[in-house]
């Protein structure tokens, strides 16, 4: 089970997500992200995320490369586990994250 939870600021958009993103998930995330017009800024706030698989991360790296065209892409308070998963993946390379 994974909550979305988006906020819109004119340009910047912020995804809260709460739960696990795996494969049955990260399709609802992947619908979330199809739309990002007049999005400059696209912001996922993963504090509540408690687990992500490869479906996950396949998600995230297709947001990055639609933000590369129009804007940026940062990933905000990561925790632990998630972080690590970044790290062995080598996403903690290719993401912004603060």
């Amino acid at each position: 089970m994974m909550n979305i939870i988006k906020t819109r600021d004119n340009g910047t958009l912020t995804i809260a997500l709460e739960g696990r993103m795996d494969i049955t998930t990260a399709p609802d995330l992947e619908k979330e992200i199809k739309d990002l017009d007049g999005v400059t800024e696209l912001i996922f706030d993963l504090e509540k995320l408690t687990y992500i698989s490869s479906a996950g991360l396949r998600v995230l790296l297709l947001a990055q490369k639609k933000m590369n065209k129009q804007g940026s892409l940062k990933v905000i308070h990561v925790n632990e586990m998630v972080m690590e998963v970044f790290v062995t993946m080598g996403f903690a390379d290719i993401l912004t994250i603060e």
